[in-house]
């Protein structure tokens, strides 16, 4: 898995002020917290966080005013711009166990039938320091009605699936023939000679108002 180093600085000013100021010189402010300590209120570089955070699961090894080890637990952005308003870092330690959310990547192609993908990432249970990247399912060759549950993903070494096993993560499903398609048009479109139904005195006057 990747790991970043960035330099991180105390915070002692808070508040909605205090967080547009350290906005304004290109920071961002962010909450360290985790195994029972009092939470660290720090600042980090906005441009290096962001490109950190394109990672999912990025393992953040701040150095400066705090030594540690920490993974990415809530962002919040700005709703119209994009920008890192404030971010929460959980303290992890190298061996231990954590839970985490991995993208699942569908390769190769259905050759008959349509894919209908219900899960896009499985949470499941790695060494910290060891989180994988994602987990990849393989739909080449797979016939119509083949379906693929978090039980059956070949997770990679070190993983151990936290999600039900039993949750569907794909559908190989049939594709619509042309005769129900033509069948679903025509039962849709208006009998030769027939108009659409006027509304109601009633139903008018309320579609004026």
């Amino acid at each position: 898995m990747s790991e970043v180093v960035i330099k991180a600085e105390q915070r002692s000013v808070f508040g909605k002020g205090a967080a547009r100021k350290i906005r304004r010189e290109h920071k961002v402010p962010v909450v360290l917290y985790g195994h029972g300590t009092d939470p660290q209120h720090l600042t980090l570089p906005g441009h290096e966080l962001l490109l950190a955070l394109r990672t999912p699961n990025v393992l953040i090894r701040l150095e400066g005013a705090v030594s540690e080890l920490a993974l990415p637990k809530g962002v919040q952005r700005d709703p119209l711009k994009g920008f890192l308003e404030h971010v929460d870092l959980l303290l992890v330690k190298r061996g231990e166990k954590v839970t985490v959310d991995i993208p699942v990547t569908v390769v190769g192609e259905v050759a008959d039938g349509i894919l209908d993908q219900q899960m896009v990432a499985v949470s499941v249970e790695a060494e910290a320091t060891h989180i994988p990247e994602g987990v990849e399912v393989s739909v080449e060759g797979l016939e119509v009605g083949t379906q693929i549950t978090a039980g059956d993903l070949k997770l990679p070494k070190g993983a151990t699936l936290v999600a039900d096993a039993e949750a569907m993560v794909l559908v190989i499903s049939a594709a619509p023939t042309a005769e129900a398609v033509e069948g679903e048009t025509a039962a849709e479109a208006p009998a030769e000679g027939e108009t659409a139904e006027a509304p109601a005195e009633g139903e008018a006057a309320e579609a004026a108002e």
